[in-house]
């Protein structure tokens, strides 16, 4: 009788994930939450268009970090220390 429920438990549990995977494999479009694109959006010197499809927007911002970066390790000039 043990068996028999763990076998019925096991088989349930199978189902339930196929299902989920399934449904997961339907959608065709990867929706990207707004949690993101406004993490992205207050990040300062990157600014994020509401046009354009992701690939593009994805470039723009790959380039905007990368200015950022660039910019982030140019030395600074120091002042000099005459009194």
């Amino acid at each position: 009788m043990r068996g028999v429920l763990s076998l019925v438990g096991l088989l349930l549990a199978v189902v339930i994930v196929a299902g989920l995977v399934r449904k997961q494999l339907k959608t065709p479009v990867l929706a990207v939450p707004s949690a993101v694109t406004q993490g992205v959006a207050d990040m300062p010197g990157i600014a994020v268009s509401a046009s354009g499809n992701a690939g593009t927007q994805s470039q723009q911002i790959q380039q905007q970090v990368k200015q950022a970066m660039e910019q982030a390790i140019q030395p600074r000039a120091l002042p000099d220390d005459k009194p």
